[in-house]
């Protein structure tokens, strides 16, 4: 299944986890959230025809690092509050959280909402468990089936980080915030080696480590350097038993087409990434308020037999990115930690609304083609790089 030896003769591609989904799916997973009618045996179904979908389609499109789409998940982080015990469902907090965001443009986010402004819907009441092996054994039996007679570069499951599954509920239980999360990556520690186990890359999903900053305003830089290193640390302790060469971290800050003047800058948390114990570190890069920060990597070293899979496009914009401009992002950071040390990959994920009837920040016909741009773009720098 796996070939990354390719990376040594080209640049290959991938993507961060979501992609666009049927929108009957999109129907039954809201209504499976909402506690709606819902037949089981025809969302299993379905599910499992928009896996093998969307497999076909990454790699028609030229993906070679290729996933299931999460096709099967309310959304990357919610989906954890099904598969742990000790949690149970509160009424949110009037309003939205106070954010860096929200407070700086509060005529453009009306009402407060914008990524990760959305109160707690779960607390901790309990010692946390997993129990989500039956619905992640349905995910790996997915995704092994829509592979069939399919030969990708290599496949990769997504899995959602301590410090965001953490993130989306009140501690009542645990002592400390340092007890919580250390329970929470114990916890989840067991899907991320099952997915390993299985044959995948474990993508870690961990948005909220860029995002903490913007989220807490009364916190200096400083504050959430502090935050991070120790969210780092009960990573690492879940990521104990895999070979870092299986484990791809991915961090960003949000799927959210607004402003983003308050986005923790790279330079203050790109020498705390390289800490993660992962193979592959994934990053934005292709919105207007991170394309400058492929520099950082000059002053930051790479560790050794570590790859980067900077964003060069984007889930900020509708624009489709010019091939020659995707080549650009790639061989720019290329002649820093060197062509075999990069993997072309995106900013976020795609798909963002479970909500009947609501449309996507990105129409699929739009991601689709700058999916085709990605791929276009990486031939291009190949190109360049190898002659």
């Amino acid at each position: 299944m796996t070939r990354l030896d390719e990376r040594r003769k080209r640049i290959i591609t991938t993507h961060t986890g979501s992609l666009p989904r049927p929108d009957d799916l999109s129907g039954l997973l809201f209504a499976r959230m909402m506690k709606q009618p819902c037949d089981a045996e025809v969302l299993a179904r379905r599910t499992r025809e928009a896996v093998a979908e969307t497999v076909k389609t990454q790699m028609d499109l030229g993906v070679d690092i290729v996933s299931d789409g999460e096709q099967s998940k309310t959304s990357f982080q919610i989906y954890a509050t099904e598969r742990l015990q000790g949690l149970e469902a509160i009424t949110p907090k009037a309003g939205e959280r106070r954010t860096r965001e929200n407070a700086s443009f509060p005529n453009f986010y009306k009402g407060g909402a914008h990524s990760g402004s959305a109160q707690a819907r779960f607390a901790c009441v309990a010692p946390l468990k997993y129990t989500g092996h039956a619905a992640l054994q349905a995910d790996i039996e997915n995704l092994k089936a829509a592979l069939n007679g399919r030969d990708p570069v290599d496949v990769f499951m997504p899995s959602v980080s301590p410090s965001s599954c953490a993130g989306l509920m009140e501690n009542r239980y645990y002592k400390t915030d340092e007890e919580h999360v250390f329970a929470v990556a114990e916890a989840m520690r067991e899907e991320y080696e099952a997915i390993v186990a299985a044959g995948f890359q474990v993508q870690i999903d961990d948005p909220r480590l860029a995002m903490h900053y913007m989220l807490s305003p009364s916190e200096s830089v400083e504050d959430a350097r502090k935050w991070a290193r120790q969210r780092i640390e009960a990573l690492n302790h879940a990521l104990r038993n895999i070979p870092e060469g299986r484990v791809r971290h991915h961090t960003c800050y949000g799927i959210n087409m607004g402003p983003r003047t308050s986005d923790m800058e790279m330079k203050d948390l790109v020498d705390l990434i390289v800490t993660i114990k992962a193979g592959y570190y994934s990053f934005e890069m292709a919105n207007p308020r991170h394309d400058h920060e492929w520099r950082v990597w000059k002053e930051v070293k790479l560790p050794e037999g570590r790859v980067l899979m900077p964003g060069c496009i984007t889930h900020a914009s509708v624009i489709v990115e010019h091939p020659e401009l995707v080549a650009e992002r790639i061989v720019k950071v290329a002649g820093i930690v060197g062509r075999e040390n990069v993997i072309a990959s995106t900013d976020c994920g795609f798909a963002s609304t479970l909500a009947p009837g609501q449309p996507p920040e990105i129409e699929p016909e739009v991601v689709w083609a700058k999916f085709q741009a990605l791929a276009e773009g990486a031939r291009i720098a190949t190109k360049q790089l190898w002659g």
